[in-house]
C-alpha cells in the first residue's frame, strides 16, 4: 500500500511516499480501507517541530476491511470514520473501536473527515465557554476546519457579536459567510475588545495577548496544540478564566455525551443548519502540498487527502 512518511523534521518538503505492508488490526481495532484523510494542524506541527520523526496520525474515513480480536460493534464493510494514532497517511489505517463511529447513509468519506472531529471540537469548545445570549465571541483561526464550525455554533447559539480573527484580509468574505459579524487580523484583534468569550485555536504567542482582550469575567477556551503561557495577573485583574478542551478526553471519559453530540451534529448537517467547508481534495502522494496550505494559512476550511 501507499504510505507517507518523513525521516527528518522540517517543512512539507520532508514528506515522502513509500510502499508498505498493510497493517494488522490488534485487539479492539479495525483495519480501514481509507477513502479520505483529514489533515490537522497538530500533524503539520509534528513534522515541523517534533523532536524526532513519528508516524503521522490523523482522521480517516473509509470501509472496514478487517477486525481485530474483540473488536465489537462493527462489521466488515461498515463505513466508518475515526482517529488513527499510528500511520493515518496511508491507503489502509488502524482505528480503535473507541475512536470510531459510523458514517451515515448518504454521507461521503470526505464529508465525514471534514465534519466529525473538527465539528465536535468546535462544539466542545463552544460548550466549555458557556456562551450566554448576547455575549461577544472571538474565534481565532476562524477559517480553519474547527474555526468554521465554531463560528456557526456561536452564531446559532445566540451570541450578540461574533468576531472572526484570521491571518489575511482575503479570508474575510469566507468567514462572514459562516456567521461572523466582524473580521479582524491577528495584529488588530484588540480593536474589537473586550470579548466575553474567546475560542482559541491558535495558542502559542497569540495566547497571552488574547487573554488581555477578555472582558471582566471573560472566558478563553484553549483547544489548539500550540501551547502558550498565561500570566496569572492578567486573569486576576479581569476575574477571567482560561479553560482547556480536548476531544480525546471527552470521547474516552464521557462516551454517551460524545455519541449524543455526534448524532446531533449529523442531524444539523442534514438539515442544512451546519455547513461543511472543504478547501479541497489532494492526492495522498501530494501530502506535502496539503501541509504547505495549512502551514502558510492559505486554507479555507478542511484540507483532505484522498488515496
Amino acid at each position: 500500500m501507499l504510505r507517507i512518511r518523513y525521516e527528518v523534521n522540517g517543512g512539507p518538503e520532508v514528506l515522502f511516499a513509500e510502499q508498505a505492508a498493510v497493517p494488522e488490526p490488534g485487539a479492539g481495532e479495525l483495519l480501514v480501507r481509507v477513502e479520505a484523510i483529514g489533515v490537522t494542524l497538530p500533524s503539520v506541527r509534528k513534522v515541523r517541530e517534533g523532536s524526532e520523526p513519528i508516524p503521522l496520525g490523523g482522521e480517516v474515513a473509509g470501509t472496514v476491511a478487517a477486525l481485530g480480536e474483540g473488536a465489537e460493534g462493527f462489521g466488515l464493510g461498515d463505513r466508518v470514520t475515526g482517529l488513527c494514532f499510528a500511520h493515518a497517511y496511508a491507503e489502509h489505517a488502524v482505528v480503535h473501536t473507541a475512536m470510531a463511529s459510523r458514517i451515515p447513509d448518504g454521507a461521503s468519506a470526505v464529508e465525514a473527515v471534514a465534519l466529525v472531529r473538527s465539528g465536535l471540537v468546535a462544539r466542545g469548545a463552544y460548550e466549555a465557554g458557556c456562551v450566554r445570549p448576547g455575549e461577544s465571541v472571538l474565534v481565532t483561526a476562524a477559517a480553519s476546519a474547527v474555526g468554521t464550525y465554531a463560528l456557526q455554533y456561536a452564531r446559532a447559539g445566540g451570541a450578540g457579536r461574533v468576531v472572526a480573527a484570521v491571518g489575511s484580509a482575503g479570508k474575510a468574505g469566507f468567514v462572514r459567510g459562516l456567521g461572523a459579524d466582524e473580521v479582524v487580523l491577528y495584529e488588530d484583534a484588540d480593536r474589537g475588545a473586550p470579548y466575553d468569550v474567546i475560542l482559541d485555536g491558535v495558542g502559542g504567542d497569540l495566547l497571552a495577548p488574547a487573554v488581555r482582550t477578555l472582558a471582566t469575567r471573560g472566558r478563553l477556551v484553549a483547544f489548539s496544540s500550540g501551547g502558550g503561557t498565561v500570566e496569572a495577573y492578567e486573569l486576576l485583574v479581569r476575574g477571567a478564566s482560561v479553560i482547556g478542551f480536548q476531544m480525546r478526553a471527552l470521547a474516552l471519559g464521557e462516551p454517551e455525551l460524545y455519541d449524543r453530540w455526534l448524532r446531533e451534529q449529523w442531524d444539523l448537517h442534514r438539515s442544512g443548519s451546519l455547513r461543511i467547508a472543504v478547501h479541497g481534495e489532494i492526492p495522498l502522494a501530494e501530502a506535502g502540498r496539503a501541509h504547505e496550505l495549512i502551514e502558510n494559512r492559505r486554507n479555507l476550511g478542511k484540507v483532505v487527502l484522498v488515496p
